[in-house]
């Protein structure tokens, strides 16, 4: 597989990824049984992006890197639409609802229109310390964190490109670091690094993007046999399923999705369709509108149904969390075709223009 070449099952991925932290917001709002231990470990389902973020940027971007094509202009407007104009839309929809609900007598969080926390989402900083609360759209904090990675992938990439032929020493480096950072970082701040947001939330992406760059520079060495990506996927999936349900440290986990996303890569080079199937790369592709979209669906959902049908606690019978759970998909399909797609292609248009102008003007 080439450089750049898209790899289905790790596009497949970012849903269940999604779905996990989906699931861990939503659990709460279920009159039902408590949530699962594999549920209350949802939020590890960020860890998970992070780390496919490390991967695929190295995969895209990195020989541009090493063989000197990489323009940081370029690749910091590409990552920027990718992000930004959902980010937006997300961040005025909120607003937006929350000043109605205000002005229909409607109880709101304060936090969620904290205004001086407004230009720190604007210019996505909200997760390096510069937001005071956690307002507007809360899990926009991981998109801060990731558009911290963006600006310093130039560091991550030539540590990648000069360990290239040394992926073992590259992946234990990485493993270490996570191994470390973990407990370190609880001693020093009282509470888990995977619970970091707006307070420390950037350096909670620097292990699982360090780990990705590294796992992805194992598989392109071809050192890993690519004949047992099945086996490997399934046993890396199962691992990290039975160690969230059993309670192992967050760092294992990360570690363990080290694994499966190179075996996933490996699975792609094998022929067998396990996590190419149209319906799950799709999934995978609005995955993004997933995570953005399912805190203002779910505010907006319980509340009119706990008006509805007389919820004093907001604990929503099984049908209706069913509704809740499943809406996202359509909605999130909505919110992908109607202003993440569209919104890209026209920032990249927008940069495309702007090549042309300067290549007529040399």
């Amino acid at each position: 597989m080439r450089d750049g070449e898209h790899i289905r099952p790790l596009t497949s991925l970012r849903f269940f990824a999604a779905l996990w932290v989906v699931l861990f917001h939503y659990w709460p709002k279920l009159d039902g049984p408590a949530a699962p231990a594999i549920v209350e470990r949802g939020y590890l389902g960020v860890e998970l992006f992070f780390t496919l973020s490390g991967f695929i940027l190295c995969h895209v971007y990195l020989k541009r890197f090493g063989e000197g094509g990489f323009t940081y202009g370029s690749f910091l407007w590409n990552r920027l639409a990718r992000v930004y104009p959902l980010h937006l839309f997300c961040l005025v929809g909120v607003g937006a609802l929350a000043l109605a609900a205000t002005a229909a007598g409607f109880g709101v969080d304060p936090n969620i229109l904290s205004w001086p926390s407004l230009p720190a989402n604007l210019l996505l900083v909200h997760a390096w310390g510069f937001a005071p609360a956690a307002g507007w759209n809360h899990p926009s904090w991981s998109i801060s964190a990731e558009w911290f990675a963006y600006l310093s992938f130039p560091a991550f990439a030539a540590v990648a490109w000069a360990l290239r032929k040394r992926p073992w020493l590259f992946a234990a480096i990485a493993i270490g670091f996570v191994a470390v950072i973990h407990p370190l970082f609880q001693s020093l701040a009282g509470f888990p690094l995977s619970r970091a947001t707006i307070a420390w939330g950037a350096l909670r992406i620097v292990p699982c993007f360090f780990l990705g760059c590294a796992m992805h520079r194992l598989w392109r060495s071809q050192q890993v046999p690519g004949r047992k990506g099945p086996w490997g996927a399934l046993f890396f999936g199962a691992a990290v399923m039975l160690a969230a349900q059993a309670g192992a440290p967050d760092a294992v986990i990360v570690m363990g999705f080290g694994g499966l996303i190179l075996y996933l890569a490996h699975l792609a080079e094998t022929g067998i369709r396990l996590g190419s199937e149209r319906a799950f790369v799709y999934l995978g592709e609005i995955s993004y509108s997933v995570y953005m979209i399912c805190i203002p669906w779910m505010i907006v959902f319980v509340n009119a149904a706990a008006k509805l049908l007389s919820l004093p606690d907001e604990k929503l019978p099984l049908p209706v969390w069913m509704f809740l759970l499943i809406a996202v998909v359509p909605l999130s399909a909505a919110s992908y075709h109607l202003v993440e797609k569209p919104a890209r292609e026209r920032m990249k248009l927008i940069a495309d223009g702007w090549k042309q102008r300067r290549v007529a003007a040399a």
